[in-house]
């Protein structure tokens, strides 16, 4: 117990910086999902094949190397040159947002062309469409691979060690690499756990909130 509480506050020091990746991108990614998911449906040939090859990239390739190319490369390139943390966010952001927006534009295609063809009758703008038709039954019908991606998403900052950030996992390599035992990777792994399951429940809260026509 007395070795627990030795490591726990540098854990825990490491559990904010997980913390903080994860919510600045979900805050970020989110709605920049939607915002491609719409431009994907541009009637611009040249801006549909920007989305197309922006999420082809982001998909096709690992977040590990995207990480490493915003953080490393884009210094080298004499591009810019972006702090540890920004440039971890900046990443996620871009890399999840990719794949919330082959979620949502899965969402509208599940929604019935007819209501696009009675919005246009009803004199509808196609903003107007997209915000009053479109969005509220596609945020409903994402929810649950929304969830999944959210789940995946508190995992996948681990990754973030690559660039020699102090997440929660760093902290316990290098708890454990220092004294020699396995306890800190238990701890590592409780907390992953309690926030997998933290989030488990709120996305299945939310779910229920928005099955009200059952």
């Amino acid at each position: 117990m007395s070795y627990i509480n030795q490591v726990l506050p540098s854990l825990l020091e490491g559990l904010k910086m997980t913390l903080g990746v994860f919510v600045l991108t979900l805050v970020g990614s989110l709605p920049l999902g939607v915002i491609v998911a719409i431009l994907q449906k541009s009637p611009l040939k040249v801006l549909r094949w920007i989305i197309d090859t922006y999420i082809t990239i982001m998909r096709g390739t690992p977040l590990l190397l995207q990480i490493v190319f915003v953080y490393y490369g884009l210094s080298l390139a004499n591009l810019i040159t972006l702090p540890r943390f920004e440039a971890a966010v900046f990443t996620f952001i871009l890399n999840y947002a990719a794949y919330f927006a082959e979620i949502f534009r899965g969402g509208m295609q599940a929604v019935p062309a007819g209501q696009y063809a009675g919005a246009k009758v009803l004199g509808f703008s196609r903003l107007q469409t997209m915000w009053y038709i479109t969005l509220p039954q596609v945020v409903k019908t994402v929810m649950p691979s929304v969830g999944n991606e959210v789940i995946n998403l508190i995992k996948d900052t681990s990754l973030v060690y690559v660039i020699g950030l102090g997440d929660l996992m760093r902290a316990g390599n290098i708890a454990v690499s220092r004294d020699v035992t396995l306890v800190p990777y238990l701890l590592v792994g409780a907390m992953y756990l309690a926030l997998t399951i933290i989030l488990t429940i709120a996305m299945r809260y939310i779910e229920k909130r928005l099955n009200y026509y059952r």
